[in-house]
């Protein structure tokens, strides 16, 4: 998009750029290098547009600091030169599933809409021939880190609970800053979406003057098979929803108060519900067998998460948890696997730290090293009627590529169960 837009460009990446990159950047006519940063030539940059995955604490990022030479993210890059309104979602959880709702939302009803950020394409990408009328863009804390003047015209705020705190001198302060750089520069004719019952999104909004409109989000309004939205006065009822649990009570409210304030009907909200499918590794069923459901919830990185997922159900469980453990903190959990969970089946290198604080509270603790080990353990458990959930609670780079590899290697072992 820079080049398109006239900019100078040239591309550094220490580690290596794949083929069909490099002939694109060739093709663009763009100036590039791969394996190493040269510093003679990034710092004589007028101005550094940084890819999120890369810390602050980065070589190269101490000393374009120490040049006074700008750095943004492509966010803030992009949103310079879109004549297009803009839907910019994020939280800790419950982010990729709010977007994609709010997008199915709005394009079903018709709207010329594109898909960008951290989920659908790169949204300088799209900026290039700018040919949508909004955008929906999932938004990381790594990209605001890098944001000044990006303001959306509706902005969700899901929640924030402690994650990536290694990005943040390990502290909650910087990383719940990083979040609210989503409505630093809100006017008043701008919206913010925000899940009031959060404690940590309550007290950061108590501490900081927000301008332009808000739209709380309360849990008084949900329903086992409906859930209702306070607009323009009004309380809009909707059912027949497409997702399990609490924490998706809250992510559909976002996506349709965020789809209302953009101009979409109740109607046309209500229409498209129930055809919406969510990503995978969300919650997702990906066998039934001998009246055992199993459910893929890959993605749940982190306790909070988990916790959502494990209060989803009234079904007894047999859980799957466990992973690179990131300094978790298990005792959220505790009263909802006293509750709910019949059997552990912890699935890591290193399981000892999880099942040492779960033993007190399940039946039956398993120690697996294998997803086949892990998934056989966990059959071998259930009943008719039981749900087998993995909601692991923990990274997965123990022994996967990411929660991706985790939750398809999951779903894949799971459908080789026959009756």
């Amino acid at each position: 998009m820079a080049k398109a837009k006239g900019y100078a460009v040239f591309v550094s990446d220490r580690g290596a750029i794949a083929e069909p990159y490099q002939a694109a950047l060739r093709q663009a006519g763009i100036e590039f290098e791969a394996g190493q940063h040269s510093p003679d030539r990034i710092l004589a940059a007028d101005e550094v547009v940084k890819s999120p995955g890369i810390p602050e604490k980065a070589e190269i990022v101490q000393q374009v600091r120490a040049q006074g030479i700008p750095i943004i993210s492509e966010i803030e890059l992009a949103a310079r030169y879109t004549k297009a309104r803009i839907v910019a979602i994020t939280g800790t959880n419950g982010k990729t599933t709010t977007t994609l709702l709010v997008y199915h939302l709005l394009k079903s009803a018709g709207f010329k809409v594109g898909l960008a950020g951290n989920v659908g394409h790169s949204f300088a990408e799209l900026v290039i021939t700018d040919d949508f009328d909004w955008y929906v863009l999932e938004i990381s804390s790594f990209q605001l880190d890098d944001a000044y003047q990006f303001h959306p015209q509706i902005a969700v705020l899901l929640n924030i609970t402690p994650d990536h705190l290694d990005r943040y001198q390990y502290q909650m302060a910087p990383y719940i800053a990083a979040k609210f750089r989503l409505v630093q520069q809100a006017t008043d004719s701008d919206l913010l979406i925000w899940y009031a019952q959060d404690p940590v999104l309550r007290q950061a909004m108590a501490q900081r003057p927000i301008g332009g409109q808000q739209l709380p989000i309360t849990d008084d309004l949900f329903g086992q098979a409906t859930l209702a939205v306070r607009w323009a006065g009004q309380l809009l009822a909707f059912d027949r929803l497409p997702l399990l649990g609490q924490h998706n009570q809250i992510n559909m409210s976002a996506a349709i108060l965020a789809a209302l304030a953009a101009g979409a009907t109740a109607a046309q909200i209500q229409a498209a519900l129930p055809a919406f499918v969510n990503a995978p590794h969300r919650l997702q069923k990906v066998h039934e067998v001998n009246g055992i459901t199993f459910i893929n919830d890959s993605k749940a990185t982190n306790v909070d998460a988990a916790y959502y997922a494990l209060g989803a159900f009234t079904s007894p469980l047999v859980w799957i948890a466990g992973g690179t453990d990131k300094g978790n903190d298990y005792g959220l959990l505790s009263d909802l696997v006293a509750k709910h969970v019949k059997a552990l089946v912890c699935m890591g290198k290193d399981n000892g730290k999880i099942a040492e604080f779960f033993r007190p509270l399940v039946a039956q603790v398993a120690d697996t090293h294998s997803v086949q080990e892990a998934v056989a353990t966990a059959y071998g458990w259930a009943s008719p009627g039981d749900v087998v959930l993995l909601s692991p609670a923990c990274a997965s780079f123990d022994l996967f590529k990411n929660y991706e590899d985790r939750g398809q290697q999951f779903a894949a072992e799971c459908q080789k169960i026959n009756t």
